[in-house]
């Protein structure tokens, strides 16, 4: 909670320095249209996150069993840590620095910076420094889902959407499914077999593809129906 604080004082602090602005630059007050974008962020998160590795667990006929070990004290513990980490990357790669970086260098070239800081930044989160093969998976899938969180940023100009996708996947895929780095949590997976060649390669793109097309046509059609709702009122 103090780093989320500090990093909270320290957006303040450049959007002023820089921009005389708050963090309400960064869509900090929540509104109605906020908490929506926030709500369907994370419904729509932990549904394609379950419907991804439900399919994955049904072809690789994998047991799937509830942990006794996993109380409601685990899970509230489990929540915050997976809520601090969420608040905590979006604040650096989709706060303020993406905002000012917005403003110096556009919309495109900022967005590919803070993806491509977020894929680096996984490297070193998910200790795999050194293995290439990982870096390079990790990269990929990262800096896409990077650039989704960007977009929503930019799209929506608040951090709720952004926040609300990543929470709800995060929840799901680390609390519930048991597939994060807190280790088996709510659901444990025992596999028969994994999925390898092309099935496992096609689980992959549609991992780190699914949540990031579905939010792209949404934000594009959303963009389209505000744009006419705004020449009939003109």
């Amino acid at each position: 909670m103090v780093g989320i604080l500090v990093l909270l004082l320290f957006s303040w602090f450049i959007l002023w320095l820089a921009y005389k602005r708050n963090l309400n630059a960064l869509g900090i007050i929540p509104t109605l249209k906020r908490l929506n974008n926030f709500s369907l962020g994370l419904v729509c998160g932990a549904i394609i996150c379950f419907l991804h590795f439900g399919t994955l667990a049904i072809l690789s006929k994998s047991n799937v069993v509830l942990n006794p070990n996993f109380t409601f004290f685990v899970f509230l513990n489990s929540f915050w840590w997976t809520l601090s980490s969420v608040l905590f990357e979006e604040l650096i790669f989709r706060g303020a620095l993406l905002y000012i970086a917005i403003q110096k260098i556009g919309i495109k070239r900022a967005c590919f910076l803070s993806a491509i800081a977020f894929g680096i930044y996984h490297w070193f989160s998910f200790g795999v420094l050194g293995n290439w093969q990982q870096m390079l998976i990790i990269f990929f899938m990262t800096s896409i889902w990077g650039m989704m969180f960007a977009y929503a940023f930019t799209k929506t100009n608040s951090l709720y959407l952004p926040i609300g996708l990543h929470l709800g996947w995060n929840l799901a895929h680390i609390v519930i499914l048991s597939q994060g780095p807190l280790g088996n949590q709510m659901l444990i997976f025992n596999e028969n077999h994994k999925l390898t060649g092309l099935s496992s390669l096609v689980f992959f793109i549609l991992q780190i593809s699914i949540l990031p097309l579905l939010t792209y046509i949404y934000l594009n059609n959303k963009q389209e129906k505000d744009t006419i709702n705004a020449e009939k009122a003109a």
